[in-house]
């Protein structure tokens, strides 16, 4: 197993100075809770205009609303039409729309999801088109994107469908812990008849694509836990570790994916055993978050792997409780920020040393062949 830690963020300023014409787009996320209170404060960290020129997919209106939340925000934006018109140095913001419209704190309204997926097209488009390098989703409240019509359970299901159907995967990611998930929000009742053998090998060739590229592992180890409680012992309680799960990873193993387990889960994180893989395949959302949550709240990132793209997302919701009071804390979007800027910078060199490589095999066959 290959140790690899993340970088810390007052390391991030000198190591990627070089990469500023980066851009990364970050959408406003629900209006009336937290999201764009977090995005004006972690904007205020002076290491991002010297990483990466940010633009932000929302309404000025209701930027300037939230900023007069923020006391003493120093924060001003510069308008544009579009990513690509996006200017170094500064916090360049995409007006998604003109409206004059009701803000309501604490409360999941239809506008409030309303706006939150008109934020979320513009961005898609807009790294569909090359515009940006990367989206950074701030949250959005489920039930308000119910009321708006939006027609996916979340972001990550929202992402896959509009990249041509693909297969993704949930990860969540901190320097304590990498989780991902063979199902996402799915309800527990579903949640048995959904895993299959096939999706979970799937999953873990994204995950192991994704911790080879994206996240630098030449050979990473993969523990995947089992369904059941205790992995079923031996099927007593169950039968989906001896008949899906240990043969997904045996075929996973065929395949050169280094995996183990199916690991009963209260066993595995009890006894730190998770501490010996760079990442963890769990069958459901609370199996893998519960711990995640526990040891990393407030400085995970959620990556949406296996897309063409890259997005990540903060590990919390709108937190309607504290919205409109100044007290929200942006450390996970700031985190899911540089995590983004550290995945593309690494997508960037890991297929330049591929480019290379077959270059210097070329020149080596053309000079053989001389």
């Amino acid at each position: 197993m290959t140790a690899v830690f993340f970088l810390p963020l007052n390391l991030f300023c000198d190591l990627y100075t070089h990469e500023l014409g980066m851009k990364i787009g970050i959408t406003i996320g629900d209006i009336n809770g937290i999201s764009p209170e977090i995005i004006i404060k972690a904007l205020t960290d002076p290491r991002i205009l010297k990483t990466f020129t940010p633009v932000i997919y929302g309404s000025y209106k209701v930027m300037s609303y939230h900023k007069n939340i923020v006391k003493d925000s120093i924060v001003s934006f510069h308008s544009v039409n579009n990513g690509k018109q996006a200017v170094q140095n500064k916090v360049n913001l995409v007006n998604c729309w003109d409206d004059n419209i009701n803000i309501t704190l604490g409360k999941a309204t239809a506008d409030g999801g309303k706006y939150a997926y008109l934020a979320l097209d513009k961005a898609l488009q807009d790294i569909k088109d090359g515009s940006i390098d990367a989206i950074v989703t701030a949250p959005i409240n489920k039930q308000a994107m119910k009321l708006a019509n939006f027609p996916f359970a979340g972001h990550t299901e929202y992402f896959s469908h509009n990249d041509d159907e693909r297969q993704s995967l949930m990860f969540m990611v901190s320097d304590a812990l990498k989780v991902a998930l063979v199902t996402n929000h799915l309800p527990l009742s579903l949640v048995a008849g959904s895993i299959t053998k096939e999706l979970i090998i799937e999953k873990l060739k994204i995950l192991n694509k994704t911790l080879i590229i994206d996240f630098n592992l030449e050979r990473p180890v993969i523990s995947v836990l089992g369904l059941n409680p205790h992995a079923s012992d031996d099927s007593v309680i169950g039968d989906e570790e001896e008949r899906i799960i240990r043969p997904a990873i045996i075929e996973a193993k065929k395949q050169g994916i280094i995996a183990a387990g199916p690991y009963s889960a209260d066993g595995f994180f009890g006894s730190g055993l998770w501490k010996k893989s760079d990442a963890v395949l769990a069958m459901y959302h609370d199996q893998g978050l519960i711990p995640f949550k526990a040891l990393s709240f407030g400085s995970g990132t959620n990556v949406t792997a296996g897309l063409t793209f890259v997005r990540t997302s903060p590990d919390h919701g709108t937190a309607y409780d504290i919205a409109g009071t100044n007290v929200a804390d942006e450390s996970s979007l700031i985190q899911a920020i540089f995590t983004a800027v550290e995945i593309v910078k690494n997508r960037k060199e890991y297929h330049a040393s591929r480019e290379n490589a077959l270059v210097r095999r070329e020149k080596q066959t053309a000079g053989l062949n001389e």
